[in-house]
């Protein structure tokens, strides 16, 4: 949607760049991690007024989203587990988790449509493969990382069978996993914080919603600093507030820290995707060139929708069947924001929480 109202508003209204030159930006942001928009974002400012030009450009996109779901956060700590706003949160959970298997859904079509038939295997192969990985307890960015490098190879090389790709090749990497799960388990620090948040925006590859993954992984099962219902909660307050879904970095940052932990939250998100950019927007064309890089992102953006189903299947077990027992109301909720899917192929992800938040106020008068 972002990319879109880029090209309107630069290429067709302001004349500042020719279509080309947008596409080109467009695929650049392809092969490096963090979030397109913001990236199409510094990349825009950075033609139009170099290095002070790509800062501007940046803030001023996320600035909007940032603040809003701010103060929201300060508001859910004051009035999120009271009775009157509950209902509403109810609600917005289940919601949330068809808007994820929607993306999976979509984004999976678009991995592998167009493919030929051997590499869409393949494809298909790697994301069964880095899904057991995460299910056997591999931390979701070591997942994907090792899903982008092995499945890269896997894609290249045509005489590597699927036996080559053992699991067996990432045993260093569960290793590591464990360790650095066992380190994690520490108490609130502010450099922590925002190192963690730095790391994820250095590795994120794929679509905005693979943050519920990482978000899940680090602060929820590595370092228990949210609760999944916390989690939920501030992927709703990112999707339904205007500007790019990394904004439930400040929000989490802010239920973890306060002010201090949201500002070092989205600094930390948002710091390795304007590095990138100004280190890698000279060279693009070069870049767009390398068929190892080509591959990479392939593998890593199927195995991102695999972690991204793997957690959303994780979450959704434990709204629609929490510890209280089976919730029919949460399962209808999801029931009808699927059709809702169906039904309107456009229809914005934002009427979705909206509408989940109007059923679960709705189902509690049940």
């Amino acid at each position: 949607m972002h990319i879109g109202m880029f090209e309107d508003e630069v290429v067709n209204k302001r004349k500042w760049m020719d279509r080309q030159h947008f596409l080109d930006l467009v695929g650049a942001t392809n092969l490096i991690p963090g979030p397109n928009s913001t990236e199409m974002a510094i990349h825009i400012g950075y033609h139009k007024g170099g290095i002070p030009g790509a800062f501007i450009g940046g803030i001023c996109f996320m600035i909007t989203s940032v603040v809003i779901t701010g103060v929201l956060a300060y508001f859910y700590l004051l009035y999120g587990s009271l009775p009157s706003v509950e209902p509403f949160l109810y609600g917005i959970k289940p919601a949330v988790i068809i808007i994820i298997l929607n993306a999976v859904y979509k984004l999976g079509v678009k991995a592998v449509k167009g493919e030929g038939n051997v590499l869409r295997v393949k494809l298909v192969m790697i994301a069964f493969i880095v899904a057991a990985l995460n299910l056997y307890g591999l931390n979701e960015i070591y997942s994907l990382l090792a899903g982008g490098i092995f499945g890269a190879l896997f894609l290249l090389v045509p005489q590597i069978k699927l036996s080559s790709f053992s699991p067996l090749i990432l045993i260093p990497l569960l290793i590591l996993n464990t360790a650095a799960q066992t380190i994690e388990k520490t108490a609130v620090s502010l450099s922590k914080l925002f190192f963690t948040f730095l790391k994820i925006g250095a590795v994120w590859f794929g679509s905005g919603y693979i943050l519920v993954a990482y978000f899940n992984g680090e602060f929820v099962q590595g370092l228990h600093w949210l609760t999944r219902k916390e989690l939920l909660d501030a992927i709703a307050v990112g999707q339904f507030t205007p500007g790019p879904l990394l904004s439930s970095a400040t929000f989490i940052g802010y239920l973890i820290a306060g002010v201090p932990g949201a500002v070092l939250a989205t600094a930390g998100i948002v710091i390795p995707s304007f590095v990138f950019v100004l280190i890698l927007n000279p060279i693009v064309p070069r870049i767009r060139q390398s068929v190892y890089l080509s591959k990479f992102l392939d593998a890593v953006n199927v195995s991102a929708l695999a972690v991204m189903f793997i957690v959303a299947v994780k979450l959704g077990a434990e709204v629609i069947i929490p510890a209280a027992g089976f919730s029919w109301k949460a399962l209808l909720i999801a029931l009808l924001s699927a059709s809702a899917f169906v039904s309107f192929k456009r229809i914005n992800s934002a009427y979705v929480v909206f509408g989940g938040a109007a059923l679960g106020y709705i189902l509690s008068l049940v």
